[in-house]
């Protein structure tokens, strides 16, 4: 007999669909605690998800309805594409059909849950990794219990107050750890009804998905993940990391990419992961690890020539290193361990380039321009030192996505007092100055959360930064400006000859290439002809692609 249902709604609506992995996480720890769990996928139902929304909870009664919000926004600072209220639509329609609680949670989610919780109208949310949290909600709800008692859990009281319920010990509410599943694979299906697809993600999106750790312990200026995911490394066995990727192998996904904030940092049990894919491959020549082609994010350190190694033999034909620049003035104390110390250089970046090339791995170098100190100077010297580089690609971003809890956020928030417009900071919709309170003069962590995505008047506005030392700075810019002189010089500075190889951001107008994620034309075009593996591996042959003459 089945026990209680809990229905897992993923209502991400962008293409090239990418796998709702927190879906199968999730399914994975409930349905070990005896629940039914049913998976209502809206991503690739997306033209008709309304239909869909209406003749599943026509048919079931779920006792709980969880729903994951993997982005808030594109964060692509030339476009700044807000994806909330395709997300609320579908909350509605869900709260239309069924009286069942909704339980929000995801990465996106996380960066600002408190505030996300009253604007979705819903009744729960979790922070951070909910595979113990939701199972103890969904637990209380089918014993009549109230779900007060589950630690960790925010609360919608109503009228704006969202309260989270303390958990057991700081250390749980900060690191996290003691909230990840580390023993057991998690359960990967392809072709099961009411379960993630994982083969037809990868059919249509080129990619599936591996995590080995949760959260990071370092500390850099832009990054949401250690206060989303969680200030400690959560590591997960290698021995259920590696059985997990066995399993989708085996189904037909062939590419993985790691989900990790960083695969190498940990680097002791990045490398234990690796061993054990190595040990057996040798061990069975049959094993499905041998069409294995692992993709991976990576820092520019630690990363020797033992790892790079490991990684060829394990089957990694991609590295993605975001090194962010090049200038040690520029990342000092932006780029920096939990300690406060940066840990990698530009000699270390030119050696992983090195040793990728000699394992016969591809590299994507990118760049985060415009974060604070940057200048004209420090930009050129960044775009220089990555095209010396022997990377396969090499992209850009300019300007910085500013959210409540990564250090930038606050910091913006500390200088603005909610008084003072801060010089760089930017939103394409802003239509007057931008002030931000910091956590302690606000009334509720609903009313700081809300405005790093909300004007005063409820709109849409996401916030930016933009170096103020950049060109654009010794003008009096409005907040609503867009960076283009910084643009332009980028295109100014990357010679043709290198430009097939290099990502660089666009704005209307400026180029026909896009090399933003969501909605893609070149992506689409990428799954259309059966592309498989990291999309910027196949972006020097954009031009080609895009004209159909190259084939899969």
């Amino acid at each position: 007999m089945n026990g209680p249902l809990v229905t897992l709604v993923n209502p991400n609506l962008v293409h090239p669909p990418i796998t709702p992995y927190a879906l199968d996480i999730l399914t994975t720890s409930l349905e070990a605690a005896g629940f039914e769990v049913d998976v209502v996928d809206l991503t690739l139902l997306r033209d008709r998800w309304r239909h869909t929304v209406a003749t599943y909870f026509a048919e079931r009664r779920p006792l709980l309805v969880g729903m994951t919000f993997r982005n808030t926004d594109t964060i692509y600072p030339q476009e700044q594409r807000v994806f909330l209220d395709s997300h609320r639509d579908i909350v509605r329609e869900v709260q239309r059909w069924t009286t069942a609680p909704i339980v929000g949670g995801g990465v996106g989610f996380s960066s600002m849950p408190f505030a996300l919780v009253d604007w979705f109208g819903i009744d729960y949310g979790v922070k951070g990794p909910g595979e113990v949290t939701l199972v103890e909600l969904a637990t209380m709800l089918a014993n009549g219990d109230s779900p007060a008692k589950v630690p960790g859990l925010i609360i919608n009281l109503g009228k704006g107050d969202v309260r989270q319920i303390p958990h057991r010990t700081p250390l749980t509410a900060d690191g996290r750890v003691d909230l990840v599943n580390r023993a057991t694979p998690y359960t990967r299906r392809s072709g099961v009804p009411r379960k993630v697809d994982n083969l037809a993600y990868y059919q249509r999106g080129g990619l599936g998905n591996i995590l080995t750790k949760n959260g990071c312990t370092f500390a850099c200026a832009h990054c949401v993940e250690p206060d989303a995911k969680g200030n400690r490394f959560a590591r997960r066995a290698e021995t259920a990391v590696v059985d997990e990727m066995e399993l989708l192998t085996a189904q037909g996904v062939h590419d993985l990419h790691t989900t990790d904030s960083e695969f190498n940092l940990n680097i002791a049990h990045s490398k234990a992961v690796l061993r054990e894919i190595v040990r057996r491959k040798r061990a069975d020549r049959y094993s499905p690890l041998h069409d294995l082609r692992l993709w991976i994010y990576v820092q520019p350190a630690p990363f020797d020539e033992e790892y790079a190694q490991l990684l060829a033999e394990a089957g990694c034909a991609g590295i993605n290193v975001a090194p962010d620049h090049v200038r040690d003035d520029v990342l000092d104390g932006w780029k920096v361990t939990g300690r406060g110390t940066r840990f990698y250089g530009y000699a270390d970046l030119e050696r992983l380039c090195e040793l990728a090339k000699q394992y016969g791995m591809l590299t994507m170098v990118e760049a985060l321009l415009g974060m604070p100190g940057e200048t004209a100077e420090t930009m050129r010297d960044c775009v220089d030192g990555l095209l010396s580089l022997d990377a396969t690609v090499v992209g850009f971003t300019l300007g910085i996505r500013a959210f409540p809890y990564s250090p930038l956020g606050r910091d913006l928030a500390a200088r603005s007092g909610g008084t003072r417009a801060v010089p760089g900071v930017q939103s394409n919709t802003a239509t007057a100055p931008i002030l931000l309170s910091t956590l302690g003069q606000c009334h509720s962590r609903v009313e700081y959360e809300r405005q790093f995505m909300f004007d005063p008047m409820g709109g849409f506005r996401p916030v930016y930064y933009f170096s103020p030392a950049l060109p654009e700075g010794a003008r009096n810019t409005h907040p609503g400006d867009r960076w283009l002189t910084s643009l332009e010089l980028l295109w100014e500075w990357v010679p043709l000859h290198d430009r097939p190889r290099v990502m660089l951001p666009t704005a209307p107008g400026l180029s026909p290439e896009d090399n933003n994620y969501a909605d893609n034309p070149f992506l689409l075009r990428l799954t259309e002809l059966g592309y498989t593996g990291a999309y910027w591996s196949h972006w020097p042959l954009r031009a080609e692609i895009m004209g159909g003459t190259v084939p899969a």
